[in-house]
């Protein structure tokens, strides 16, 4: 559960995105009915998983554009891991995505019965983007109750800074990109794990490619845009 967490809160911070019909930034524009897939790949460069998203709707209430994403990922033998939906809006400049969202239904529904308590910082991205610029920190945080026994799991992402302007190539096009580097740290139970990731965002298209390193600065692993349509 914690690494499929950490995963989907590292990535939710790239692929967020917001109404190209509002005020919101050119980075990320919204229509509904758009889709992206992105392919992650392991240290070997070998293909983990295929995930896709489709936004499914989107509402307008004055200058506030909400929507909603559904995601389905998949493993390299094409067999569903998980399915779920997640939310986010776009007002007073910048783009914000709920904490709760980043849980995938999926997952929490073999702690249905037990108790869980989810707490934590929406996760924010401003609408103009500049080389230098720091970001807010986000986190998330688990706490489940079962037969008196307490487990808590947490992820943190910090040191959140753009580091430059690059152009990246991807099976789906090259692109523009503004580079955001990120520490993320989760904790569960006693066991803790800590990587660094750098992000590259296209103005019109969102994330377009994403590195994850270890704690020695080692590649992990990355995912990027393979296709997309709008």
């Amino acid at each position: 559960m914690k690494s499929l967490i950490s995963h989907v809160f590292a990535l939710m911070v790239g692929i967020c995105i917001s109404n190209a019909q509002s005020d919101c930034s050119q980075y990320y524009p919204l229509e509904e009915g758009a889709t992206f897939e992105y392919t992650s790949y392991g240290k070997k460069d070998k293909v983990e998983t295929v995930a896709n998203y489709e936004i499914v709707e989107v509402t307008n209430s004055g200058a506030t554009t909400k929507a909603i994403m559904d995601i389905t990922m998949k493993d390299h033998k094409g067999k569903e891991i998980y399915n779920t939906e997640y939310r986010f809006s776009c007002t007073e400049n910048k783009v914000m995505i709920d904490y709760e969202s980043l849980i995938p239904a999926s997952m929490l529904e073999g702690y249905k019965d037990m108790e869980m308590e989810i707490s934590g910082t929406d996760i924010e991205l401003p609408n103009n983007l500049s080389v230098g610029q720091e970001l807010e920190d986000a986190n998330v945080a688990v706490k489940i109750s079962m037969g008196g026994m307490n487990m808590n799991m947490s992820v943190d992402q910090i040191n959140r800074k753009v580091e430059k302007q690059e152009s990246v190539t991807t099976p789906a096009g090259t692109f523009d990109c503004m580079v955001i580097t990120n520490d993320t740290k989760s904790k569960m139970m006693m066991a803790n794990q800590t990587f660094s990731s750098r992000l590259w965002l296209a103005e019109g298209v969102g994330m377009v490619k994403q590195e994850t390193f270890n704690k020695n600065g080692k590649l992990m692993g990355s995912t990027v845009l393979t296709a997309y349509s709008r």
